[in-house]
Protein backbone atom coordinates (compact mmCIF):
# COMPACT_ATOMS: atom_id res chain seq x y z
CA UNK A 1 0.00 0.00 0.00
CA UNK A 2 1.40 3.24 -0.88
CA UNK A 3 4.48 4.37 -3.36
CA UNK A 4 7.38 2.69 -0.42
CA UNK A 5 4.53 -0.23 -0.19
CA UNK A 6 6.65 -3.62 -0.38
CA UNK A 7 6.81 -6.52 -3.27
CA UNK A 8 5.43 -10.24 -3.11
CA UNK A 9 6.78 -13.15 -4.57
CA UNK A 10 3.94 -15.45 -5.79
CA UNK A 11 4.98 -19.15 -6.35
CA UNK A 12 2.32 -20.56 -7.65
CA UNK A 13 3.65 -19.73 -11.07
CA UNK A 14 5.95 -21.23 -13.37
CA UNK A 15 8.48 -18.51 -12.19
CA UNK A 16 7.90 -16.17 -9.02
CA UNK A 17 6.01 -13.62 -9.99
CA UNK A 18 6.74 -10.51 -8.16
CA UNK A 19 4.27 -7.68 -7.56
CA UNK A 20 2.84 -5.11 -5.22
CA UNK A 21 -0.26 -4.88 -6.77
CA UNK A 22 -3.44 -6.17 -4.09
CA UNK A 23 -5.56 -8.06 -6.22
CA UNK A 24 -2.85 -10.08 -7.27
CA UNK A 25 -1.74 -11.11 -4.13
CA UNK A 26 -4.72 -11.87 -2.22
CA UNK A 27 -6.45 -13.54 -5.09
CA UNK A 28 -3.22 -16.08 -4.39
CA UNK A 29 -3.93 -16.51 -0.61
CA UNK A 30 -5.19 -20.04 0.65
CA UNK A 31 -4.52 -21.20 3.96
CA UNK A 32 -4.33 -24.68 4.73
CA UNK A 33 -6.63 -24.55 8.12
CA UNK A 34 -10.38 -24.55 6.58
CA UNK A 35 -11.31 -22.21 9.81
CA UNK A 36 -8.78 -19.82 8.93
CA UNK A 37 -9.53 -20.24 5.48
CA UNK A 38 -12.77 -18.80 5.75
CA UNK A 39 -11.86 -15.71 7.12
CA UNK A 40 -9.68 -15.26 4.13
CA UNK A 41 -12.59 -16.30 1.43
CA UNK A 42 -14.60 -13.32 3.03
CA UNK A 43 -12.01 -10.78 2.67
CA UNK A 44 -11.15 -11.98 -0.68
CA UNK A 45 -14.73 -11.79 -1.22
CA UNK A 46 -14.72 -7.72 -0.03
CA UNK A 47 -11.47 -7.44 -2.75
CA UNK A 48 -13.21 -9.41 -5.57
CA UNK A 49 -16.29 -6.85 -5.53
CA UNK A 50 -14.27 -3.57 -5.06
CA UNK A 51 -11.78 -5.19 -7.76
CA UNK A 52 -15.19 -5.51 -9.86
CA UNK A 53 -16.60 -2.22 -9.00
CA UNK A 54 -13.88 0.41 -9.44
CA UNK A 55 -10.21 -1.91 -10.53
CA UNK A 56 -8.67 -0.51 -7.57
CA UNK A 57 -8.82 -0.15 -4.04
CA UNK A 58 -8.70 -3.90 -3.32
CA UNK A 59 -5.42 -3.53 -0.29
CA UNK A 60 -7.27 0.01 0.99
CA UNK A 61 -10.32 -2.46 1.83
CA UNK A 62 -8.85 -5.41 3.37
CA UNK A 63 -6.78 -3.32 5.55
CA UNK A 64 -9.67 -1.39 6.29
CA UNK A 65 -11.57 -4.72 6.97
CA UNK A 66 -9.06 -5.90 9.04
CA UNK A 67 -8.83 -3.08 11.60
CA UNK A 68 -12.93 -3.72 11.95
CA UNK A 69 -12.87 -7.16 12.69
CA UNK A 70 -9.39 -6.86 14.99
CA UNK A 71 -11.23 -4.03 16.82
CA UNK A 72 -14.44 -5.76 16.72
CA UNK A 73 -13.50 -9.38 18.36
CA UNK A 74 -12.00 -7.63 21.37
CA UNK A 75 -14.99 -5.17 22.15
CA UNK A 76 -16.62 -8.56 21.92
CA UNK A 77 -14.54 -10.18 23.88
CA UNK A 78 -14.72 -7.80 26.46
CA UNK A 79 -18.95 -8.70 26.58
CA UNK A 80 -20.00 -5.41 23.89
CA UNK A 81 -22.77 -7.01 22.13
CA UNK A 82 -21.89 -7.55 18.07
CA UNK A 83 -25.54 -6.54 17.25
CA UNK A 84 -24.62 -3.37 18.81
CA UNK A 85 -21.12 -2.55 17.21
CA UNK A 86 -22.89 -3.83 13.85
CA UNK A 87 -25.49 -0.80 14.26
CA UNK A 88 -22.41 1.87 15.28
CA UNK A 89 -20.93 0.83 12.28
CA UNK A 90 -23.56 1.43 9.82
CA UNK A 91 -24.49 4.65 11.45
CA UNK A 92 -20.74 5.63 11.07
CA UNK A 93 -20.20 4.39 7.54
CA UNK A 94 -23.30 6.29 6.26
CA UNK A 95 -21.73 9.67 8.38
CA UNK A 96 -18.69 8.92 7.00
CA UNK A 97 -19.40 8.58 3.25
CA UNK A 98 -21.71 12.10 3.48
CA UNK A 99 -17.94 13.85 4.81
CA UNK A 100 -16.06 12.22 2.03
CA UNK A 101 -18.77 13.43 -0.93
CA UNK A 102 -18.15 16.83 0.94
CA UNK A 103 -14.23 16.53 0.47
CA UNK A 104 -14.51 15.59 -2.63
CA UNK A 105 -14.00 17.93 -6.45
CA UNK A 106 -14.26 17.42 -9.69
CA UNK A 107 -11.60 16.40 -12.52
CA UNK A 108 -10.21 19.52 -14.13
CA UNK A 109 -7.24 18.96 -16.35
CA UNK A 110 -5.32 16.65 -18.19
CA UNK A 111 -3.21 17.07 -15.03
CA UNK A 112 -5.70 15.82 -13.24
CA UNK A 113 -6.05 12.46 -14.81
CA UNK A 114 -2.28 11.80 -15.61
CA UNK A 115 -1.75 12.22 -11.85
CA UNK A 116 -5.19 9.82 -10.86
CA UNK A 117 -3.62 7.35 -13.66
CA UNK A 118 0.20 7.44 -12.01
CA UNK A 119 -1.33 7.16 -8.87
CA UNK A 120 -3.26 4.22 -9.62
CA UNK A 121 -0.47 2.39 -11.07
CA UNK A 122 1.82 2.23 -7.97
CA UNK A 123 3.56 5.38 -9.34
CA UNK A 124 4.21 4.61 -12.76
CA UNK A 125 4.47 7.66 -14.60
CA UNK A 126 4.69 6.12 -18.09
CA UNK A 127 1.37 4.56 -17.42
CA UNK A 128 -0.22 7.52 -16.23
CA UNK A 129 0.79 9.01 -19.59
CA UNK A 130 -0.19 6.11 -21.53
CA UNK A 131 -4.11 6.54 -20.11
CA UNK A 132 -3.92 10.43 -20.55
CA UNK A 133 -2.95 10.20 -24.18
CA UNK A 134 -5.79 7.46 -24.54
CA UNK A 135 -8.28 9.43 -22.98
CA UNK A 136 -7.26 12.23 -24.91
CA UNK A 137 -7.57 10.46 -28.71
CA UNK A 138 -10.81 8.72 -27.97
CA UNK A 139 -13.84 10.10 -27.98
CA UNK A 140 -16.12 8.70 -24.77
CA UNK A 141 -14.28 7.49 -21.54
CA UNK A 142 -15.39 4.18 -22.18
CA UNK A 143 -14.03 3.37 -25.72
CA UNK A 144 -10.86 2.49 -24.34
CA UNK A 145 -9.79 -1.06 -23.85
CA UNK A 146 -6.59 -3.00 -23.51
CA UNK A 147 -4.61 -5.80 -24.71
CA UNK A 148 -1.66 -7.65 -24.91
CA UNK A 149 1.21 -5.97 -27.40
CA UNK A 150 3.27 -7.94 -29.25
CA UNK A 151 6.43 -5.87 -29.22
CA UNK A 152 8.83 -4.81 -25.80
CA UNK A 153 7.36 -1.11 -25.77
CA UNK A 154 3.71 -0.11 -25.49
CA UNK A 155 1.36 0.75 -28.21
CA UNK A 156 -1.71 2.76 -28.47
CA UNK A 157 -3.75 2.66 -31.73
CA UNK A 158 -7.05 3.83 -32.69
CA UNK A 159 -9.37 2.06 -34.78
CA UNK A 160 -12.71 1.59 -36.22
CA UNK A 161 -15.21 0.39 -33.44
CA UNK A 162 -18.33 1.04 -31.27
CA UNK A 163 -19.44 0.59 -28.23
CA UNK A 164 -22.99 -0.51 -27.44
CA UNK A 165 -25.16 -0.28 -24.19
CA UNK A 166 -26.10 -4.10 -23.67
CA UNK A 167 -23.99 -6.89 -22.44
CA UNK A 168 -24.19 -10.84 -22.52
CA UNK A 169 -27.24 -12.41 -21.57
CA UNK A 170 -26.08 -15.11 -19.86
CA UNK A 171 -22.11 -14.89 -17.45
CA UNK A 172 -21.98 -18.47 -18.36
CA UNK A 173 -20.86 -16.70 -22.00
CA UNK A 174 -17.58 -15.16 -19.85
CA UNK A 175 -14.09 -16.57 -21.20
CA UNK A 176 -12.46 -14.41 -18.20
CA UNK A 177 -14.73 -15.39 -15.17
CA UNK A 178 -12.68 -13.48 -13.33
CA UNK A 179 -13.14 -10.30 -14.85
CA UNK A 180 -15.89 -11.59 -16.22
CA UNK A 181 -16.02 -10.78 -19.17
CA UNK A 182 -16.57 -12.31 -23.08
CA UNK A 183 -13.45 -11.67 -25.30
CA UNK A 184 -13.17 -12.71 -28.89
CA UNK A 185 -11.03 -13.10 -31.64
CA UNK A 186 -12.52 -12.48 -35.58
CA UNK A 187 -16.07 -13.67 -34.66
CA UNK A 188 -18.77 -13.85 -36.71
CA UNK A 189 -21.79 -11.11 -36.07
CA UNK A 190 -25.82 -12.10 -36.31
CA UNK A 191 -27.71 -9.21 -36.56
CA UNK A 192 -31.45 -9.64 -36.46
CA UNK A 193 -34.35 -7.36 -34.51
CA UNK A 194 -36.36 -10.66 -34.61
CA UNK A 195 -37.05 -12.99 -31.82
CA UNK A 196 -35.44 -16.61 -31.94
CA UNK A 197 -38.10 -19.06 -30.74
CA UNK A 198 -36.45 -22.28 -31.39
CA UNK A 199 -32.34 -23.45 -31.76
CA UNK A 200 -33.86 -24.71 -35.64
CA UNK A 201 -34.22 -20.80 -36.32
CA UNK A 202 -29.96 -20.77 -36.47
CA UNK A 203 -28.95 -24.48 -36.29
CA UNK A 204 -27.37 -24.07 -40.07
CA UNK A 205 -24.94 -21.34 -39.06
CA UNK A 206 -24.36 -22.78 -35.16
CA UNK A 207 -22.98 -25.99 -37.30
CA UNK A 208 -21.56 -24.39 -39.90
CA UNK A 209 -19.48 -21.89 -36.89
CA UNK A 210 -18.91 -25.44 -35.13
CA UNK A 211 -17.54 -26.86 -38.12
CA UNK A 212 -15.18 -23.83 -39.35
CA UNK A 213 -14.03 -23.21 -35.44
CA UNK A 214 -15.31 -19.81 -35.88
CA UNK A 215 -16.77 -17.81 -32.54
CA UNK A 216 -20.25 -16.63 -32.94
CA UNK A 217 -21.87 -13.67 -31.70
CA UNK A 218 -25.99 -13.73 -31.71
CA UNK A 219 -27.76 -9.87 -31.71
CA UNK A 220 -31.70 -10.87 -31.41
CA UNK A 221 -34.68 -8.78 -29.77
CA UNK A 222 -34.78 -12.07 -27.89
CA UNK A 223 -34.21 -15.48 -27.74
CA UNK A 224 -36.06 -18.31 -25.87
CA UNK A 225 -34.68 -19.95 -22.68
CA UNK A 226 -34.48 -22.96 -24.06
CA UNK A 227 -32.21 -22.07 -26.88
CA UNK A 228 -30.16 -20.01 -24.68
CA UNK A 229 -29.65 -23.17 -22.79
CA UNK A 230 -28.60 -24.74 -25.49
CA UNK A 231 -26.26 -21.92 -26.78
CA UNK A 232 -24.44 -21.91 -22.74
CA UNK A 233 -24.25 -25.79 -22.71
CA UNK A 234 -22.24 -25.39 -26.33
CA UNK A 235 -20.24 -22.84 -25.03
CA UNK A 236 -19.23 -24.57 -21.78
CA UNK A 237 -18.82 -27.96 -23.65
CA UNK A 238 -16.64 -25.90 -25.96
CA UNK A 239 -18.67 -27.54 -28.85
CA UNK A 240 -19.00 -23.66 -29.98
CA UNK A 241 -17.71 -20.68 -28.86
CA UNK A 242 -20.85 -18.54 -28.50
CA UNK A 243 -22.23 -15.65 -26.97
CA UNK A 244 -25.65 -13.71 -27.09
CA UNK A 245 -27.07 -10.41 -26.70
CA UNK A 246 -30.09 -8.24 -26.42
CA UNK A 247 -30.88 -5.77 -29.39
CA UNK A 248 -29.60 -2.42 -28.12
CA UNK A 249 -31.97 0.76 -28.09
CA UNK A 250 -35.84 0.94 -28.75
CA UNK A 251 -38.32 1.62 -31.16
CA UNK A 252 -36.82 3.71 -34.23
CA UNK A 253 -33.42 4.39 -32.50
CA UNK A 254 -33.36 0.57 -32.19
CA UNK A 255 -33.55 0.35 -35.85
CA UNK A 256 -30.95 2.90 -36.53
CA UNK A 257 -28.55 1.76 -34.04
CA UNK A 258 -28.89 -2.16 -35.59
CA UNK A 259 -28.54 -0.91 -39.55
CA UNK A 260 -25.24 1.04 -38.63
CA UNK A 261 -23.78 -2.03 -36.76
CA UNK A 262 -24.50 -3.96 -39.51
CA UNK A 263 -22.56 -1.43 -41.61
CA UNK A 264 -19.91 -1.65 -39.36
CA UNK A 265 -19.64 -5.17 -39.19
CA UNK A 266 -20.39 -5.65 -42.88
CA UNK A 267 -23.30 -7.91 -41.54
CA UNK A 268 -27.13 -8.35 -43.34
CA UNK A 269 -29.37 -6.55 -40.90
CA UNK A 270 -32.21 -9.96 -41.01
CA UNK A 271 -35.00 -7.35 -40.09
CA UNK A 272 -38.91 -8.07 -40.77
CA UNK A 273 -39.15 -4.74 -42.36
CA UNK A 274 -37.00 -6.34 -45.09
CA UNK A 275 -39.04 -9.25 -45.19
CA UNK A 276 -36.19 -11.41 -44.44
CA UNK A 277 -36.25 -14.99 -42.45
CA UNK A 278 -33.97 -15.55 -40.23
CA UNK A 279 -34.04 -19.34 -41.06
CA UNK A 280 -32.67 -18.51 -44.84
CA UNK A 281 -29.79 -16.87 -43.40
CA UNK A 282 -26.68 -18.02 -44.63
CA UNK A 283 -22.91 -17.81 -43.39
CA UNK A 284 -22.17 -15.29 -46.01
CA UNK A 285 -24.98 -13.05 -44.04
CA UNK A 286 -23.06 -12.70 -40.88
CA UNK A 287 -20.92 -9.71 -40.37
CA UNK A 288 -17.44 -9.75 -38.75
CA UNK A 289 -15.21 -7.77 -36.15
CA UNK A 290 -11.24 -8.01 -35.30
CA UNK A 291 -12.42 -8.19 -31.75
CA UNK A 292 -15.00 -8.53 -29.29
CA UNK A 293 -15.67 -7.12 -25.46
CA UNK A 294 -18.62 -7.86 -23.64
CA UNK A 295 -19.44 -7.06 -20.59
CA UNK A 296 -22.25 -7.68 -18.02
CA UNK A 297 -23.43 -4.41 -19.44
CA UNK A 298 -21.75 -2.88 -22.58
CA UNK A 299 -20.33 -4.85 -25.75
CA UNK A 300 -17.13 -3.34 -27.95
CA UNK A 301 -16.43 -4.05 -31.53
CA UNK A 302 -12.54 -3.71 -32.37
CA UNK A 303 -11.80 -3.25 -36.03
CA UNK A 304 -14.35 -2.65 -38.81
CA UNK A 305 -15.26 -3.61 -42.49
CA UNK A 306 -13.85 -0.17 -43.94
CA UNK A 307 -15.89 -0.23 -47.10
CA UNK A 308 -19.35 -0.75 -45.36
CA UNK A 309 -18.68 1.32 -43.27
CA UNK A 310 -17.48 4.67 -44.60
CA UNK A 311 -20.55 4.21 -47.29
CA UNK A 312 -22.45 4.64 -44.07
CA UNK A 313 -21.43 7.43 -42.79
CA UNK A 314 -21.30 8.96 -46.60
CA UNK A 315 -24.90 7.67 -46.33
CA UNK A 316 -25.67 9.77 -42.55
CA UNK A 317 -24.16 12.63 -44.07
CA UNK A 318 -26.19 12.96 -47.14
CA UNK A 319 -29.40 12.22 -45.13
CA UNK A 320 -28.31 15.06 -43.07
CA UNK A 321 -28.30 17.80 -46.00
CA UNK A 322 -32.06 16.84 -46.09
CA UNK A 323 -32.79 17.69 -42.77
CA UNK A 324 -34.49 21.13 -41.21
CA UNK A 325 -35.63 19.98 -37.70
CA UNK A 326 -33.01 21.18 -35.52
CA UNK A 327 -33.42 17.30 -33.03
CA UNK A 328 -33.28 14.94 -36.08
CA UNK A 329 -29.99 16.80 -36.50
CA UNK A 330 -29.19 16.15 -33.57
CA UNK A 331 -29.71 12.55 -33.80
CA UNK A 332 -27.96 11.57 -37.02
CA UNK A 333 -24.81 13.55 -35.80
CA UNK A 334 -24.98 11.51 -32.61
CA UNK A 335 -25.15 8.44 -34.81
CA UNK A 336 -21.78 10.24 -37.46
CA UNK A 337 -20.04 10.66 -34.25
CA UNK A 338 -20.47 7.21 -33.03
CA UNK A 339 -19.54 6.04 -35.93
CA UNK A 340 -16.83 7.30 -36.60
CA UNK A 341 -15.39 7.98 -32.69
CA UNK A 342 -13.72 4.47 -32.62
CA UNK A 343 -12.07 2.14 -30.18
CA UNK A 344 -8.64 3.24 -28.89
CA UNK A 345 -6.23 0.52 -27.83
CA UNK A 346 -3.91 0.24 -25.28
CA UNK A 347 -1.53 -2.77 -26.51
CA UNK A 348 0.87 -3.84 -23.53
CA UNK A 349 4.32 -4.45 -24.19
CA UNK A 350 6.72 -5.95 -22.05
CA UNK A 351 10.08 -8.47 -22.48
CA UNK A 352 8.69 -11.28 -20.82
CA UNK A 353 5.33 -13.16 -20.07
CA UNK A 354 5.14 -12.32 -16.51
CA UNK A 355 6.44 -8.87 -16.96
CA UNK A 356 3.28 -8.23 -19.40
CA UNK A 357 0.77 -9.61 -16.80
CA UNK A 358 1.86 -7.82 -14.12
CA UNK A 359 2.33 -4.74 -16.34
CA UNK A 360 -1.14 -5.11 -17.92
CA UNK A 361 -2.32 -5.42 -14.41
CA UNK A 362 -1.05 -1.89 -13.78
CA UNK A 363 -3.16 -0.09 -16.50
CA UNK A 364 -5.66 -1.94 -16.22
CA UNK A 365 -6.07 -0.52 -12.53
CA UNK A 366 -5.23 2.65 -13.99
CA UNK A 367 -7.55 3.03 -16.68
CA UNK A 368 -10.86 1.82 -14.34
CA UNK A 369 -9.26 4.39 -11.60
CA UNK A 370 -9.46 6.93 -14.04
CA UNK A 371 -13.03 6.37 -16.05
CA UNK A 372 -14.41 6.12 -11.83
CA UNK A 373 -12.10 9.71 -11.34
CA UNK A 374 -13.80 11.44 -14.31
CA UNK A 375 -17.49 10.22 -13.72
CA UNK A 376 -17.84 10.69 -9.71
CA UNK A 377 -14.41 13.14 -8.83
CA UNK A 378 -11.30 12.91 -6.79
CA UNK A 379 -10.57 13.60 -3.33
CA UNK A 380 -7.25 13.80 -1.78
CA UNK A 381 -5.15 10.79 -1.34
CA UNK A 382 -3.16 8.57 0.48
CA UNK A 383 -5.96 7.94 2.95
CA UNK A 384 -6.02 11.52 3.72
CA UNK A 385 -9.61 11.87 2.84
CA UNK A 386 -10.40 8.48 5.05
CA UNK A 387 -8.74 10.53 7.61
CA UNK A 388 -10.26 13.85 7.39
CA UNK A 389 -13.70 12.58 7.10
CA UNK A 390 -13.78 9.40 10.29
CA UNK A 391 -12.20 12.80 12.38
CA UNK A 392 -16.23 14.24 11.87
CA UNK A 393 -17.29 11.49 13.47
CA UNK A 394 -16.64 12.89 17.13
CA UNK A 395 -19.50 15.74 16.18
CA UNK A 396 -21.87 13.36 16.33
CA UNK A 397 -24.26 11.74 19.18
CA UNK A 398 -24.67 8.59 19.11
CA UNK A 399 -26.07 6.03 21.85
CA UNK A 400 -23.97 4.29 24.01
CA UNK A 401 -24.77 0.76 22.17
CA UNK A 402 -23.91 2.68 18.77
CA UNK A 403 -20.23 4.46 20.16
CA UNK A 404 -18.59 1.56 20.38
CA UNK A 405 -19.20 0.58 16.30
CA UNK A 406 -18.59 4.44 15.59
CA UNK A 407 -15.29 4.70 17.06
CA UNK A 408 -14.35 1.17 15.85
CA UNK A 409 -14.94 2.80 12.13
CA UNK A 410 -12.90 5.57 13.14
CA UNK A 411 -9.86 4.21 14.05
CA UNK A 412 -10.20 1.28 10.91
CA UNK A 413 -10.37 4.62 8.93
CA UNK A 414 -7.04 5.59 10.06
CA UNK A 415 -5.33 2.42 8.94
CA UNK A 416 -4.71 3.25 5.47
CA UNK A 417 -2.83 5.96 6.03
CA UNK A 418 -1.13 4.76 8.79
CA UNK A 419 0.30 1.37 6.91
CA UNK A 420 1.45 3.92 3.70
CA UNK A 421 3.33 5.75 6.30
CA UNK A 422 4.81 2.37 8.07
CA UNK A 423 5.56 1.26 4.77
CA UNK A 424 7.71 4.07 4.61
CA UNK A 425 9.62 3.19 7.83
CA UNK A 426 8.34 6.69 9.42
CA UNK A 427 6.86 7.46 12.68
CA UNK A 428 2.91 7.66 12.19
CA UNK A 429 2.08 9.66 15.38
CA UNK A 430 4.28 12.26 15.05
CA UNK A 431 2.93 12.69 11.73
CA UNK A 432 -0.71 12.72 12.61
CA UNK A 433 -0.32 14.79 15.12
CA UNK A 434 1.31 17.56 12.64
CA UNK A 435 -1.59 16.96 9.99
CA UNK A 436 -4.28 17.44 12.24
CA UNK A 437 -3.19 20.71 12.69
CA UNK A 438 -3.48 21.48 8.51
CA UNK A 439 -6.24 22.32 6.24
CA UNK A 440 -8.56 19.47 4.68
CA UNK A 441 -6.71 18.90 1.26
CA UNK A 442 -2.81 18.66 3.34
CA UNK A 443 -1.23 15.18 3.50
CA UNK A 444 1.88 13.37 3.93
CA UNK A 445 4.02 12.56 0.58
CA UNK A 446 5.92 9.38 1.70
CA UNK A 447 8.14 10.34 -1.14
CA UNK A 448 9.33 13.73 -0.50
CA UNK A 449 8.54 13.18 3.53
CA UNK A 450 6.50 16.16 3.50
CA UNK A 451 3.33 17.60 4.58
CA UNK A 452 1.70 18.98 1.32
CA UNK A 453 -1.32 19.84 -0.33
CA UNK A 454 -1.92 16.92 -2.03
CA UNK A 455 -4.58 17.93 -4.66
CA UNK A 456 -2.12 20.66 -5.97
CA UNK A 457 0.67 17.93 -5.71
CA UNK A 458 -1.50 15.56 -7.81
CA UNK A 459 -2.10 13.14 -5.03
CA UNK A 460 -5.90 12.52 -5.38
CA UNK A 461 -7.90 8.86 -5.39
CA UNK A 462 -11.26 8.48 -7.18
CA UNK A 463 -14.21 9.76 -4.75
CA UNK A 464 -15.89 6.07 -6.04
CA UNK A 465 -12.71 4.21 -4.83
CA UNK A 466 -12.37 5.11 -1.59
CA UNK A 467 -15.94 4.70 -1.00
CA UNK A 468 -16.67 1.59 -2.11
CA UNK A 469 -13.40 0.19 -0.55
CA UNK A 470 -14.88 1.65 3.03
CA UNK A 471 -18.22 0.18 2.13
CA UNK A 472 -17.63 -3.45 0.96
CA UNK A 473 -14.93 -3.75 3.80
CA UNK A 474 -17.86 -3.22 6.80
CA UNK A 475 -20.12 -4.81 4.89
CA UNK A 476 -17.56 -7.90 5.35
CA UNK A 477 -16.40 -7.53 8.22
CA UNK A 478 -20.13 -7.25 9.75
CA UNK A 479 -20.33 -10.91 8.41
CA UNK A 480 -17.30 -12.05 10.63
CA UNK A 481 -18.16 -10.50 13.21
CA UNK A 482 -22.06 -11.64 13.75
CA UNK A 483 -20.48 -15.24 12.67
CA UNK A 484 -20.73 -17.37 15.74
CA UNK A 485 -19.30 -21.15 13.95
CA UNK A 486 -18.05 -22.50 11.26
CA UNK A 487 -19.56 -25.81 9.81
CA UNK A 488 -16.41 -27.73 7.74
CA UNK A 489 -16.05 -31.25 6.34
CA UNK A 490 -14.29 -33.41 8.87
CA UNK A 491 -10.95 -34.84 8.04
CA UNK A 492 -9.84 -38.73 8.83
CA UNK A 493 -7.12 -39.54 11.15
CA UNK A 494 -4.46 -39.66 8.32
CA UNK A 495 -5.67 -36.07 6.58
CA UNK A 496 -5.53 -34.24 10.46
CA UNK A 497 -1.81 -35.95 11.00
Amino acid sequence: LGPKGRNVALTSWANPKITNDGSSVIDEVELKDDFEDVGARLAKEAATKIKQLCGDGTTTGVVILRSIVNEGLKHIVAGVSEIHIKRGLEKALNLVLEEIDQISTKISSDEDIKNIATVSASGDAKIGSDILTSFKKAKTISSITIEDGQKNETEIEKKDGMEIERGYLSPYFCTDAKKMIVEMSNPKILITDKKINSIQDILPLLQTAASTSKELLIIADEIDSNTLATLVVNNLKQTLKVAAIKTPGFGDQKKDLLEDLAHLTGATYITKDKGLVLKDATFEDLGSSEKLVIAKDKTIFIGANGKFLQKRIDQLENEKQNLEEKHEIERLNKRIAKLTGGIVVIKVGAATETDLKEKKQKYEDSLNATKAAIAHGVVPGGGIALLRASMQLDKFSYSKEEKTGAMILKKAALAPIKQIISNAALDYHLILEELLKKDKNFGFNVLSEKIEDFLKSGIIDPVKVVKTALIHAVSSAKIILLTDAIVADAKDEKEKK
